[in-house]
């Protein structure tokens, strides 16, 4: 005999339960639809060229970013892969049964109905896990909705009704491949005795009950939380790879263009809009956000509800053409305060957790471009940062006549008298002005100079690569510097750039390219790691120090260099280093990225001060660090813990120009 299932269709009800899908389809349907309308309300925007179907399939269904976060993942897991398997499950039946394809049968059957025992009770142990998590221990990073209890509610009772309807059928009709089912057939044990007349019509009750559940699931998806099952893998399809996380350039060229910025929510690109509904309320933004948690009023998870909550409000207003007081707010300060925005340090941690690729970035850039360029508002900080790299070239301020200062004694070749090298080297705005960063500019000529790598600088003509003034929202004063760069950098033929400084390497790497500059950018610590491996450098001097090494956002998060520094710091004979608990992809902001160098901190606890005490925690005497701001943050830390006397704050290159000497 071969092996089959005959669920059986209830004959009566045949016609009810087709008109039940189809409206069931139709309210999913219009949901759908419903929310691609307010999507369109958005800018356009092309995402082909950054899709990426690999990227959807190793997250959609690997869940690799969700099991980062291993006890939430493991449930996310349990539940999706519960109901794929139902999903095939049902398909297969619909497709033995109604459309008569002789599908649900043989070793296909005995297989499917294994696994549809196994990961139906997978499902359930998920579902229980999640309301455990969400009720009992109830993390601070969840806000629990009745939406969250509706649809864990809804999934709970569909798992238990298909496996009453899996041990019933058994129980009264047999089943010689019971054995292939064991939870049903365990369930089957509780009606043995019981007259088969009863049991098929409990049956048949429970057979509606989960129909209609189903029905009432899949119509609620597009009004749920549920919806990320559509968004999130959509999200995950469209987003941006690191490489391409640059900030979209404005046009100011363009005469008929009036806003600049994002003043209201359909000034976002539509891809801005449909983050709000890809976003799972997870908190994991949250929880690994510095700004929020140091005390700031900032928490990406609420900054990315709130417009998805104003877009709900105002989507169908501006769709039907109506005026109303709502539609005309400005998202700043209506809808997100205007401290929330300045909070952000651009260190992109909220988008490296999010599984479902919510970008957070690129709109409070946006937000902060509609603030400074349009409105004028922003910190009074911020003005003399800007009025010194309109000035001077640097945000310091300082003449640009002594950009090249720290260069004097040093015989470094400069291009207007020597083109002919291999490499630029770009020690960038701190590296030529900070007294603190002009000794790591020292050291790393030192280690180029020993290595006998062909380089020069640009001097005075090197101007600052605009990164802090348009991630402050200055596009305008960002682009002024960038023409100002990119033809000085192709007039001399430039095609390698050495940098110190993560913001420089992530500007001239990742967005110069916008501009007409396409540079191989190299961070002095792949370089220097380089150099190492090849033997051109090699570090003999031993100390005995402990150090713990501070991942810089744009060195990591944004470019993925987190094995080069640790190879360097691991080739100084004697120095041990003790990680710190927040490292590598979950490393923690200095504080300083997203132009907030140049602003005060007026909320809460200083993010470098948090830092700091982090790093303190390994028992660690040494700090390194292979950012400039980063080394002027974390010392600063040192100063406030008042520790500076016993834990030293260097630069990798720093130390490596020590042991090589």
């Amino acid at each position: 005999m071969t092996p089959t299932r005959q669920l059986g269709m209830y004959q009566d009800g045949y016609i009810i339960m087709w008109l039940l899908t189809l409206v069931a389809f139709i309210i999913f349907g219009k949901g759908i639809y419903d929310r691609y309308k307010l999507w369109k309300l958005g800018v356009p925007e092309d995402r082909k060229n950054t899709a990426s179907f690999s990227r959807f399939l190793i997250n959609s269904f690997g869940h690799l970013r969700l099991l980062k976060d291993l006890y939430p993942g493991i449930i996310h897991w349990l539940i999706f892969w519960g109901f794929v398997v139902f999903a095939i499950g049902t398909g297969s039946l619909v497709l033995e049964e109604d459309f008569g394809l002789p599908i649900f049968r043989g070793t296909y059957y005995l297989v499917l109905s294994l696994a549809l025992d196994l990961f139906g009770i997978g499902a359930i142990i998920g579902v229980g896990l999640a309301l455990w998590r969400r009720y009992a221990t109830k993390p601070e990073r969840l806000d629990n909705k009745p939406e969250d209890a509706i649809s864990l509610g809804v999934i709970l009772a569909l798992l238990i009704t298909g496996f009453l309807l899996e041990g019933l059928r058994i129980a009264f009709k047999g089943d010689p491949w019971a054995t292939w089912t064991p939870i049903g057939n365990f369930i089957s044990t509780w009606f043995a005795g019981a007259d088969p007349n009863t049991l098929s019509v409990v049956h048949q009750v429970i057979w509606w009950i989960h129909a209609l559940l189903t029905f009432g699931l899949i119509a609620y998806i597009p009004h749920s939380k549920m919806f990320h099952i559509l968004t999130g893998s959509l999200n995950q399809y469209l987003a941006k790879d690191k490489a391409a996380q640059s900030i979209t350039p404005l046009n100011l060229e363009d005469e008929s263009i009036e806003q600049f910025g994002v003043a209201q929510i359909e000034q976002f690109t539509w891809k801005q809009l449909m983050d709000g509904d890809a976003c799972i309320r997870c908190g994991r933004c949250q929880d690994n956000c510095p700004a929020h948690l140091t005390g700031k009023p900032l928490s990406p998870k609420k900054f990315t509800q709130d417009l998805k909550n104003h877009l709900s409000l105002t989507g169908p207003l501006l769709l039907n053409k109506k005026e109303d007081e709502e539609v005309s707010k400005s998202i700043v300060p209506e809808v997100i305060q205007e401290d929330e925005i300045w909070a952000c340090t651009t260190c992109r941690s909220c988008e490296e957790q999010c599984p479902m690729f919510v970008e957070h970035v690129p709109k409070v850039v946006d937000l902060r471009r509609n603030m400074v360029m349009m409105e004028s508002e922003f910190p009074q900080e911020a003005q003399l940062a800007f009025r010194g790299m309109e000035n001077n070239g640097n945000p310091w301020n300082i003449g640009w006549k002594s950009r090249a200062d720290w260069a004097n004694d040093l015989e470094v070749p400069q291009l207007s008298d020597e083109a002919n090298v291999e490499y630029l080297f770009w020690p960038g705005c701190s590296g030529a002005f900070d007294n603190r960063n002009k000794k790591v500019t020292t050291a790393v000529v030192g280690l180029l100079k020993k290595a006998g790598v062909s380089f020069g600088i640009l001097g005075i003509e090197e101007k600052c690569c605009g990164d802090s003034a348009r991630r402050l929202g200055n596009e305008y004063l960002y682009q002024t510097l960038v023409q100002e760069n990119v033809e000085t950098l192709n007039g001399y033929g430039v095609k390698k750039i050495i940098t110190t400084c993560p913001h420089c390497l992530n500007t001239l790497k990742n967005e110069y390219p916008q501009f007409g500059g396409n540079f191989q950018v190299i961070h002095h610590s792949e370089f220097l790691s380089q150099l190492v491996s090849e033997g051109k450098l090699k570090p003999q001097q031993s100390t005995d120090a402990v150090c713990t090494y501070h991942d810089s956002c744009y060195l990591g998060r944004y470019n993925d260099i987190y094995a080069e520094p640790r190879a360097v710091v691991g080739s100084i004979p004697g120095l041990r280093m003790q990680e710190m608990e927040r490292n590598q992809t979950k490393g923690f902001c200095c504080g300083a990225g997203g132009g907030r160098m140049w602003l005060e901190e007026h909320i809460g606890e200083r993010i470098n001060n948090n830092r700091t005490e982090q790093a303190l925690q390994t028992g660690a005497n040494l700090i390194v660090t292979a950012c400039p701001f980063c080394l002027t943050m974390l010392e600063d830390g040192t100063k406030a813990k008042d520790v500076i006397e016993t834990v030293k704050t260097k630069d990798l290159a720093e130390i490596l120009w020590e042991s090589v000497q």
